[in-house]
Formats: C-alpha cells, sequence, structure tokens
C-alpha cells in the first residue's frame, strides 16, 4: 500500500490525500453504532463512532483482513459540529480501534440516517494484498 501524498501539499492530519494499493479488495457497508445484535448501548456520538469501527474492522476478520488492509473511509454524519468538537476524544477512539493507520476518508454531513438513534454512519473498503 503506498500513501499519496503530493510534493508541498500540507500533510492532512487523521487522513491520506489518497492510497494506492493491489490485491483482494473488500468492500463493508455502512456500519453504524449498534451492537451485532441490532441494539444500540449509548447515543454518544464517539461511543457510536466506537462501535461502527468496530463493527467494520468483524466484518473485515471476516475476509483476513485488518484495520492496516484499510484504504478508504466514508463518514456520514448528521451533525457536522458534533463530528468537529468531538475532535480529540474521537481521535484517540479511532486509534484505540483503528491503530495510527490513516488511510482516505471522506466526512458528509446528512439529513438522516436509516436508523432513528444512529449519529454515525461509516463505509470502509480495504484491500490484501496478494
Amino acid at each position: 500500500m503506498d500513501i499519496l501524498q503530493p510534493p508541498g501539499w500540507v500533510r492532512p492530519k487523521g487522513y491520506s490525500n489518497g492510497v494506492a494499493a493491489r490485491g483482494r479488495q473488500v468492500y463493508v457497508s455502512g456500519m453504524i453504532g449498534w451492537d451485532a445484535e441490532g441494539r444500540f448501548h449509548t447515543d454518544d456520538f464517539v461511543g457510536q463512532c466506537r462501535q461502527a469501527l468496530e463493527n467494520a474492522l468483524a466484518v473485515l476478520r471476516e475476509a483476513g483482513a485488518g484495520p492496516e488492509h484499510i484504504v478508504r473511509m466514508t463518514w456520514y454524519v448528521l451533525d457536522r459540529g458534533e463530528y468537529l468538537e468531538a475532535g480529540a476524544e474521537l481521535g484517540a477512539a479511532y486509534r484505540d480501534v483503528i491503530g495510527r493507520h490513516y488511510p482516505a476518508m471522506s466526512a458528509v454531513q446528512v439529513a438522516a440516517l436509516m436508523e432513528d438513534r444512529a449519529r454515525v454512519e461509516i463505509e470502509v473498503t480495504a484491500v490484501i494484498p496478494d
């Protein structure tokens, strides 16, 4: 996996501008902050983000992948301000679950998610090297 950082660009914080990889591609649908039985344990934004990331890793493990294989994430959040205000705490939760691996990422504020209690939905793409 190669991190793509054009010369002279400011290094992004918490993500990469681009990633190039070869291998078996794994696509994880949008994960939200409920457990394996579809139950929410918190309405806290960071708590739901942590659970959504853990859910994505559980799906990746089914393909023999881990966080180091993630090449892209898309985060759908209900409240941009809540996302930005949670910065330090969210970063700590991310590092606890994913580690210090920062794939290409996008974050988008949306009007609603399909599950009423969901505060975030995270899609993941991973590539397991050949």
